[in-house]
C-alpha cells in the first residue's frame, strides 16, 4: 500500500513521530551543549576567576616578604619582620588554596610550581642571608647584601608571577570563549527546535486542507445539492480512506432517502386517492344523513298519522262491537290496536334516538341532584304502581345536557323499577363517587338481576331478552342510555359483582375544581392533617350516605320511558365475578 492509500490517521501519526524524533534529538543535544555551557561557566566563575585573584594575593605576599627584608636591614628592629612571616603564611595558604583548583590546568600548575621555585631561590639567596647578617653584624652589614643581584632575583619572581597571571588570563578567557561557543549552539539548537515545529505546523495545516478541508469542503457542496432537493445527484469523495468511506455511506443514506421518498410520494398518490374516496363517501354519508332526517322527519310526521288512525279506528271498532263479535274476532282487534301502538312507540323511540348528539343545546353545568328530583318526579307514576323506593346519595355537578341527563337516569331508574322480583317491593338507590378525573355514578336496585353471559349485549338496541307480554318495552332503552353516555365522554356497564339485584355503573368527566379539591384532601389525609372526605368538597360516596328519599306513594304519571330488553355488553367494566342466584333482564 502506497502513501496514498494511507489513512488520515496513519499520516498524522507519521508526521508527529518524524516531529517528535526530531524534537527529541534536539532536546538531547540541547541538554548536551547546556551541560557544557555550564562547566565552562563554572570554569570562570568557580575556577580561573578565583586563581586570578589568588596569584594577584601570592604576588602581594612575596612583596610583602621583600619589603619587610628591606626595612629589617635598615631598622635592625625585629617587629620589622612581622610581615615577612605573615607574608610566608599567606603564600603557603594561597598556593594550598591554587592548588585545589589546579586539576584540569597543567600550565598554571607549571606556573605556580616556577613562582614557588623562584620565591624560595629569592629567599635562600637574598632573605635569609640579609637577615641573618642584620642580626649578627648589625644593618650596614645587612644593607650591604642588598645589590643589584638580589634584586634582579626578586624580579625573576616577578617575571615568573607575571607569568602565572598570563597563563591563568588565558585559561580564563578560552573558558569565556567556550562559553560563547556552547551558548551559540544552543541557540542554534533552540532556533532549529523553532523552525522544526514551525515546519511540521505548516506542514500539518497544508496537510488538513488537503487531505481534511478540501474533501470536506467538496463533500458538504454534494450534500448541500442534495439537500436543495437533487436527490439524483451522486456524491463522491476523495482524500484519505476514511472521507472516501464516508460518501459512500452518504451516498448509500442518499439512495435510501430517494428510495424512501419514492414510496412516500407513491403512498401520497395512493393517500390522495383513497382522500378523494373519503370525501366522496363523505358526501355520499351527508346525502345519506339528509336522508335519515328526512326519514326521522316522516318518522314524526307523515307515518304518524296513519299509525294514529290504524289505531283509532281499531280502538272504536274495539269499542263498539266488544261482545257483539265472537271471541277470536275480539282478539284480532285487540292485536291491531296493541301492534299499532307499540309501532308508535318505537316510531318515538328510533326518533328519540336518532336525536340523540344531533339535536344540542349545548353544555352547561347541570347539578344532578336537581335532576335526581326531576327524574323523581317523572317515575312517580311507576313507583306508586309498584310500590318502589328510590333514595340518592348527594349528587355532583356535571357539564352536560340536562334533558339528556334526566333522560338517562329516567331509563335506568324505570328498568329497577320494572324488573323487580315478584312480592318484594323494589328498592333503588343513586349514588355518586370521584374516581380519578371522573365521576362513576351508580344505580342499585333489588330486583331479579342480570346474568353474567348477558352482561355484554345489554346495551345493544331491540334485543330483547324476554317476551313482550312479561316486560313491555321496546328495547332501545338502555342503548339510548349508552349513547348519552358516550356523548357525555363517559362509559357505562353492568356490575355483575353484584349478589343483589342490579347495579349499573357509568362515568362523566369531573369539573377541575372537584379534581383538585379531591387531590388537595387527600395530601392532607396523608400528611394527617385531617380527616376530610376522599372526594374533597364533591359529594360523598357509597352505601352509608344519607339518602334522599322519593316514597312510593306519589301520585301517578302515566308515560315512563321505556328500557331495552336485550342486554349489551359494557365498553369497558371494572371488576368481574358472578351476582347472587336472582338474575335481572332489562327490557
Amino acid at each position: 500500500m502506497g502513501v496514498r492509500g494511507w489513512t488520515l490517521r496513519q499520516r498524522v501519526v507519521t508526521l508527529l513521530v518524524i516531529v517528535a524524533v526530531l524534537l527529541v534529538g534536539l532536546a538531547g543535544g540541547a541538554v548536551a551543549v547546556a551541560a557544557k555551557n555550564r562547566t565552562h561557566i563554572d570554569a570562570i566563575l568557580n575556577r580561573t576567576g578565583p586563581l586570578r585573584v589568588q596569584a594577584q594575593e601570592v604576588q602581594n605576599a612575596l612583596l610583602d616578604q621583600e619589603n619587610a627584608v628591606r626595612g629589617f636591614a635598615v631598622s635592625g628592629d625585629p617587629a620589622d619582620l612581622a610581615p615577612y612571616d605573615a607574608g610566608r603564611a599567606r603564600e603557603r595558604d594561597l598556593v594550598a588554596s591554587m592548588q585545589r583548583l589546579l586539576g584540569d590546568y597543567p600550565g598554571i600548575r607549571e606556573g605556580l610550581r616556577g613562582v614557588e621555585e623562584r620565591a624560595e631561590a629569592w629567599r635562600q639567596a637574598v632573605a635569609v642571608p640579609v637577615i641573618t647578617t642584620t642580626e649578627q653584624s648589625g644593618t650596614a652589614a645587612g644593607q650591604a647584601l642588598i645589590t643589584d643581584q638580589a634584586r634582579q632575583r626578586f624580579d625573576e619572581v616577578r617575571t615568573s608571577l607575571d607569568n602565572l597571571q598570563l597563563e591563568i588570563f588565558e585559561v580564563r578567557q578560552q573558558s569565556a570563549e567556550d562559553v560563547r561557543r556552547t551558548s551559540n549552539l544552543l541557540v542554534v539548537l533552540l532556533i532549529t527546535a523553532l523552525a522544526v515545529v514551525v515546519i511540521a505546523g505548516s506542514m500539518l495545516l497544508v496537510s488538513l486542507d488537503k487531505m481534511v478541508i478540501r474533501p470536506l469542503t467538496g463533500l458538504a457542496d454534494q450534500v448541500r445539492e442534495v439537500a436543495e432537493g437533487d436527490y439524483r445527484h451522486g456524491i463522491t469523495g476523495d482524500g484519505p480512506p476514511e472521507f472516501v468511506r464516508l460518501a459512500d455511506d452518504v451516498d448509500a443514506m442518499r439512495r435510501k432517502i430517494a428510495k424512501d421518498l419514492d414510496e412516500v410520494r407513491e403512498a401520497r398518490e395512493r393517500i390522495e386517492w383513497v382522500n378523494s374516496q373519503l370525501q366522496k363517501q363523505a358526501e355520499e354519508l351527508t346525502r345519506s344523513n339528509r336522508d335519515l332526517e328526512q326519514f326521522a322527519y316522516v318518522a314524526s310526521h307523515d307515518l304518524q298519522e296513519p299509525l294514529r288512525k290504524v289505531a283509532s279506528f281499531c280502538q272504536l271498532l274495539q269499542r263498539r262491537y266488544a261482545g257483539q263479535l265472537d271471541e277470536r274476532a275480539d282478539q284480532y282487534i285487540a292485536f291491531a290496536v296493541d301492534g299499532a301502538q307499540r309501532m308508535q312507540r318505537l316510531i318515538n323511540d328510533l326518533l328519540a334516538f336518532s336525536r340523540i348528539g344531533r339535536l344540542t343545546t349545548g353544555f352547561t353545568e347541570v347539578d344532578m341532584n336537581k335532576v335526581m328530583g326531576d327524574v323523581a318526579g317523572q317515575t312517580e307514576a311507576a313507583r306508586q304502581y309498584a310500590d318502589a323506593e328510590l333514595t340518592w346519595g348527594e349528587m355532583p355537578v356535571i357539564r352536560g345536557e340536562e334533558p339528556l341527563l334526566t333522560n338517562l337516569l329516567a331509563n335506568l331508574v324505570s328498568n329497577s323499577i320494572k324488573f323487580r322480583r315478584p312480592d318484594v317491593p323494589p328498592k333503588v338507590h343513586v349514588s355518586a363517587r370521584l374516581v380519578g378525573d371522573e365521576w362513576e355514578i351508580s344505580c342499585q336496585d333489588n330486583g331479579i338481576g342480570i346474568e353474567p353471559e348477558f352482561a355484554d349485549k345489554i346495551f345493544v338496541i331491540f334485543q330483547r331478552l324476554h317476551a313482550k307480554d312479561a316486560y313491555p318495552g321496546t328495547g332501545i332503552g338502555l342503548a339510548i342510555v349508552k349513547k348519552i353516555v358516550e356523548y357525555h365522554g363517559g362509559r357505562v356497564w353492568v356490575d355483575t359483582g353484584t349478589e343483589v339485584g342490579t347495579a349499573i355503573r357509568f362515568t362523566l368527566p369531573a369539573l377541575p375544581e372537584d379534581v383538585e379539591a379531591a387531590a388537595a384532601a387527600a395530601q392532607h389525609e396523608a400528611a394527617g392533617d385531617g380527616d376530610g372526605p376522599e372526594t374533597g368538597d364533591g359529594p360523598a360516596t357509597g352505601d352509608d350516605d344519607e339518602p334522599t328519599a322519593a316514597g312510593a306513594g306519589a301520585p301517578e304519571q302515566a308515560g315512563g320511558p321505556d328500557t331495552a330488553d336485550a342486554p349489551d355488553g359494557p365498553d369497558r367494566a371494572p371488576g368481574g365475578g358472578r351476582t347472587g342466584d336472582m338474575r335481572e333482564t332489562v327490557g
